[in-house]
């Protein structure tokens, strides 16, 4: 091998070196392939629409008007109905009502969940891989004032990057101000800014059958 070759070659490796290694944080389990597409099958954009009274069950508006201040929207019922037909308790509806309902699901996961199968997870790398491996995920933010909302979504599986999850946290569909079938943590969060600047969303699963 020459000279140029050579020299060639060693510059061949310092770009490889710099270049950004991105890896997945896991594969996707057919399990989680499988519950993809049942939180697809929810069709949230369509349903829990906020502003409308709406059956927390199906996110079918029933026409009843809100008369109560508030924007009303609905991340804890569609949290509540999707585990239901995904044979997971959580705290829902007559055990509890839609108002602040997000918030009393943060603390039934922290208290109560361990009991009925929940445990905590670490940070947003471990939901995803949960989520990824069809386990039911959230990602719960409790609000500071106990009469103001917080905000709850469900972990998608998904394929993203490591580096990705580090700066925008996994994949959720939610409803909420804005409902969304994928979109991530950090976006889905946005309403509550303190949520994911001070780091405050904990997540949990509950493994399924």
């Amino acid at each position: 091998m020459n000279i140029l070759t050579c020299t060639a070659a060693a510059f061949l490796l310092v770009l490889v070196g710099l270049q950004p290694a991105t890896t997945q944080a896991g594969d996707i389990s057919e399990a989680g392939k499988r519950l993809a597409e049942k939180l697809d099958s929810f069709e949230v954009e369509k349903h829990w629409p906020a502003g409308q009274h709406i059956n927390w069950e199906t996110g079918v508006p029933t026409g009843v008007p809100e008369t109560t201040p508030g924007k009303h929207t609905h991340c804890s019922a569609f949290v509540a109905s999707a585990a239901k037909q995904l044979g997971v308790y959580i705290l829902r509806p007559p055990e509890h009502g839609q108002k602040l309902l997000a918030n009393a699901q943060s603390e039934w996961l922290a208290g109560e969940g361990p009991a009925q199968g929940w445990r905590q997870l670490k940070d947003g790398f471990e939901a995803q891989n949960a989520a990824n491996a069809g386990e039911f995920v959230v990602a719960s933010y409790h609000n500071h004032h106990d009469d103001k909302p917080g905000h709850i979504a469900i972990v998608r599986p998904s394929a993203k990057s490591t580096e990705a999850i580090a700066e925008e946290g996994p994949d959720v569909v939610q409803a909420g101000e804005h409902n969304y079938n994928v979109v991530s943590t950090k976006k889905g969060f946005a309403g509550h800014p303190a949520a994911w600047r001070d780091n405050e969303i904990e997540y949990f699963a509950h493994r399924r059958e």
